[in-house]
């Protein structure tokens, strides 16, 4: 009788531990949050192409417009090849050497070696989604975030384009941008998306790029604009946009394709998603009213191109604070982004004599780094528990931002100082003059956008 009472409990055992086992689910791959990781990385590609590219191209002068689509054009295309070959690893690998892990990361998933297609993503962005032991895991192939990542790879420095448009050759812009992307990019998104990131590690809150993106794209921007020097007939004024019809429609893409860009960053479908799509839609709301307030104040006429740049602005500020913010910080974001940007752009600009061509240290530059700061001031456990700013007594907080605004601006300022150099000793930046009076569609490219018949 004992014999069989023994066999009962040990099948008992086993029957518990069996259901034990059905309760705790391994992490598997999530259709609805794969779905919409498909639909963001699609929305985060037409922000490049063709969003970026018909703002910035609406912008420039008609002689122009067909290097600024060449040039965004082909950077989707290199720095997707750069990123799956060394960028991603690079990023978001770890490296076998220990001191060299906070800043930059190895060589095991080069060419994405070892990566399956079953392979569950290693990352989420936000610090909450850790485990309890410091490791993270998605609901998403890993693969997929290797391309989402590769979207925001690709934009960073298609933005830093509107610094020197108009001035630039396209064989130093092209060796500028592929070196940019390695020693510059790579690092810095290591720094605050990789689990063993320094930035990461301390806390500094990223949601999408404010840092990675933004501020390392904006501070590159000024740096190129001033080595460049400015363009041959610049007189201390912006030159007029040859087609105001390509920069509207090239923001309101931009802004549709943000909500991929922000909203995805949480890499699920669920709330925080919502959450972020919300205020990033406020923000540049408030924004772009803001902007098209301020013209229509000073200037006595609202125009197409602020309001459509108010919007930009936005939607830039917005993005490190859009999982941990709500519609009050969202409001706040957006009008301060707009007031202290158009003053860049109108005041600060004209009275230093440098030549951005199209703003993108004045609104992407300045506005990531409002919009990091604010997010240490902003930042409400309503949206995430774990996440306060300033404004909810969290000071610390407040200070991991700044520290992460300056080592930012610090590496990228110094890294593109360098590599500027560098490129221009090698082979040379500037376009000639000749080929600037001419226009750098056709001196560059051999052809022209409009073409006129008797």
């Amino acid at each position: 009788m004992k014999k069989y009472i023994i066999s009962l409990v040990t099948l008992l055992g086993v029957f518990g531990t069996t259901l034990s086992a059905q309760t705790t689910a391994a992490p598997k791959i999530d259709a609805g949050d794969t779905a919409w990781m498909i639909v963001a990385t699609a929305l985060v590609l037409f922000m490049s192409i063709p969003g970026l590219a018909l703002f910035y191209g609406g912008l420039v002068r008609r002689k122009n417009v067909l290097n600024v689509f060449m040039q965004v054009f082909f950077l989707v295309a290199v720095i997707t090849l750069e990123w799956v070959v060394i960028g991603y690893s690079n990023a978001f690998g770890s490296n076998s050497i220990d001191f060299l892990k906070p800043f930059i990361g190895g060589f095991d998933w080069a060419f994405l070696n070892n990566i399956k297609v079953s392979d569950l993503s290693p990352y989420f962005i936000s610090h909450s989604q850790l485990t309890a032991n410091g490791t993270q895991i998605g609901t998403i192939p890993h693969i997929l975030f290797v391309m989402f990542q590769c979207m925001f790879a690709v934009i960073t420095p298609a933005l830093i384009i509107g610094a020197f448009a108009e001035r630039i050759n396209f064989k130093g812009f092209l060796v500028f941008s592929i070196l940019w992307s390695i020693f510059i990019y790579n690092p810095v998104a290591h720094w605050v998306w990789s689990a063993d990131g320094w930035l990461f590690k301390l806390g500094a809150l990223d949601f999408a790029g404010g840092t990675v993106v933004h501020i390392n794209a904006g501070i590159a921007a000024i740096v190129t604009a001033i080595l460049l020097g400015r363009r041959r007939d610049y007189k201390d004024h912006a030159l007029p946009a040859h087609n105001i019809t390509y920069v509207v429609m090239g923001a309101g893409m931009l802004w549709v394709g943000w909500f991929g860009f922000n909203a995805g960053s949480g890499l699920a479908a669920d709330g925080l998603a919502a959450n972020a799509l919300m205020v990033t839609h406020i923000a540049a709301a408030a924004a772009a009213i803001t902007w098209a307030l301020l013209d229509w104040i000073i200037d006595h006429r609202p125009t197409v191109v602020g309001i459509s740049t108010g919007a930009v602005g936005g939607l830039v500020a917005i993005t490190p604070a859009a999982g941990f913010v709500g519609v009050g910080g969202a409001l706040i974001i957006g009008i301060v982004v707009s007031l202290v940007c158009f003053c860049m752009v109108a005041y600060v600009k004209p009275k230093l004599g440098y030549d951005d061509s199209l703003d993108a240290f004045g609104v992407h530059g300045i506005g990531g780094i409002l919009g990091a700061i604010l997010t240490g001031v902003l930042a409400t456990p309503l949206v995430q528990a774990s996440y306060s700013g300033a404004l909810f007594g969290n000071f610390h907080q407040l200070w991991i931002q700044v520290l992460a605004v300056g080592s930012t601006i610090l590496f990228s300022g110094v890294g593109t100082f360098i590599l500027f150099k560098i490129v221009d000793k090698w082979i040379g930046v500037r376009a000639s003059d000749k080929h600037e009076a001419l226009g750098l569609d056709e001196s560059q490219h051999g052809e022209t956008a409009y073409t006129t018949f008797d």
